[in-house]
């Protein structure tokens, strides 16, 4: 696992803070897709857990699987009983019961390649359920997203995380619907966009970049300037664009 998937422990009180949760439609999304009730899931990088309250508080007996020591003690403050946490990396994870659903929120690309969805698949029911959902958060006004690049530029060329298989932003099915569908254990494999705008102010938009792992690679020193030259930039609100790409697959029958 690389240094930029196990970077957010040491900021874990501000991914939980600063993070947009998940909407009640994403779990009617995923649902609905599953087309019978889903009584229980693993999840595959729990974080604070934004995506595991959501799944646990509809009745769902969650497994939620996190590497990180400081991320999963956030995690445990506010997880109903439903709630199973592990302390183990997906890579680590044993062969044990199967589940009707898999989700990744927002941590998938940090699993290694080899090996990914035979693993995915070996932890679903026949016909269950595996769903990765999450999505960039970036200003909706152009103009001042061009000025907190500007802003960034002396010190990070870019905060994103490029797609892992090199699938160009303009392609209809994105990663890992992509890898879904060429992989021969899964079927029926669908991309779902839920839009989403919200409204935060500026130093909370601040303290949601300082949990991205792009900055959290730079020198402390460094990161600190990149932020209060971008905080110099930005409006007292902003709005950001914050949509959920879904991708849902069907594990294929033995």
């Amino acid at each position: 696992m690389s240094a930029r998937a196990l970077s957010f422990g040491a900021v874990a009180e501000a991914y939980e803070r600063f993070r947009p949760g998940y909407p009640e439609e994403l779990f009617e999304v995923v649902m609905t897709y599953a087309g019978r009730p889903v009584r229980t899931a693993l999840e595959i990088g729990a974080g604070t857990g934004k995506a595991t309250r959501l799944f646990a508080g509809h009745g769902v007996a969650v497994t939620a699987t996190e590497p990180d020591a400081a991320m999963l003690a956030e995690l445990n403050r506010a997880v109903p009983a439903n709630v199973t946490p592990v302390r183990a990396s997906f890579e680590d994870l044993r062969p044990g019961g199967t589940h009707g659903l898999v989700y990744a929120a927002a941590a998938l690309h940090w699993t290694r390649p080899e090996g990914r969805w035979s693993k995915v698949a070996a932890l679903l029911e026949p016909e269950g359920v595996f769903a990765s959902f999450g999505g960039p958060v970036q200003l909706a006004d152009p103009a001042v997203e061009e000025s907190v690049r500007a802003a960034r530029a002396p010190f990070l060329d870019s905060d994103e995380i490029p797609s892992p298989d090199g699938t160009a932003p303009d392609e209809q099915m994105q990663w890992p619907g992509t890898e879904l569908q060429r992989s021969p254990l899964f079927h029926d494999v669908r991309q779902h966009v839920i839009e989403r705008r919200l409204t935060m102010s500026a130093p909370d938009y601040v303290g949601h970049l300082s949990t991205i792992s792009a900055y959290l690679q730079l020198p402390l020193p460094t990161r600190l300037q990149a932020f209060d030259a971008i905080t110099r930039v930005l409006p007292g609100t902003v709005e950001i664009a914050a949509d959920i790409t879904v991708h849902l697959a069907r594990r294929r029958p033995a």
